[in-house]
């Protein structure tokens, strides 16, 4: 049976602070927590490797949400100037007004929620986690630079892995540093024969079953408090 047929598939449009972002919703019958996606460098929610990675968290069980951090205007802007991708603190706050939402919406609320950070959106992704220490429960990055979190990373409490291809060796070093700065559990792999892009052949499914483990290790179900 195809999973995908008991998967609950919604696009949305969610207000974020003065700005609203189109997302793809997609939630698995007995969702097992739900993974909100923060993409990197000029890409956005249509991004064909991490649709694969949400393909194959959904395969297991896993929600997601793929948001576009951009709205179509900075989109535009961005292309020409190339200075958007990098505004790591308005990513964040995007990002960690986003997580805020899927906690509250009816067909996610309850689920343990993990971000999916590539390239800069890993930045923004730890960010994010470091502000929202009660809903984001897990991150991990691919081929990302969490050395742009800054500060940040000292705050990141939530188990953390850095995924880096191979053939990657600037961001290798540059994802090593990040890890010694990490206070929770982290932990680096290093994808063999994998470029910054895992473009080459089974390097992306690697890396869709790192993530999908991790997620299934460490998001748990949200307990409620009734009555106060």
């Amino acid at each position: 049976m195809n999973p995908d047929m008991n998967v609950v598939e919604e696009s949305r449009q969610i207000p974020v602070a003065d700005v609203v972002l189109e997302a793809d919703v997609a939630v698995p019958a007995q969702a097992r927590g739900v993974v909100l996606f923060a993409h990197g460098s000029g890409s956005s929610r249509h991004s064909p490797r991490n649709r694969h990675v949400a393909g194959v968290l959904r395969e297991a069980g896993l929600a997601t949400v793929l948001v576009d951090l951009l709205t179509p205007a900075e989109e535009q802007r961005d292309a020409w100037t190339a200075e958007l991708r990098f505004a790591i603190g308005m990513l964040a706050a995007r990002v960690a007004a986003l997580a805020d939402w899927v906690s509250a919406f009816s067909l996610t609320e309850g689920l343990g929620i993990g971000v999916f950070g590539a390239s800069t959106g890993a930045a923004a992704a730890l960010v994010a986690a470091a502000e929202r220490p009660g809903i984001v429960q897990a991150v991990v990055s691919r081929g990302g630079r969490p050395d742009l979190a800054g500060e940040y990373l000292h705050l990141v409490r939530q188990p953390t892995l850095l995924i880096v291809g191979g053939n990657d060796p600037a961001v290798i070093d540059l994802n090593r540093r990040a890890l010694r700065e990490l206070p929770g559990e982290g932990r680096l792999e290093i994808v063999p024969d994998a470029s910054h892009l895992f473009e080459e052949p089974g390097t992306l499914e690697q890396v869709s079953s790192l993530a999908r483990d991790w997620f299934l290790l460490h998001l748990r179900p949200v307990a409620h408090v009734v009555g106060s």
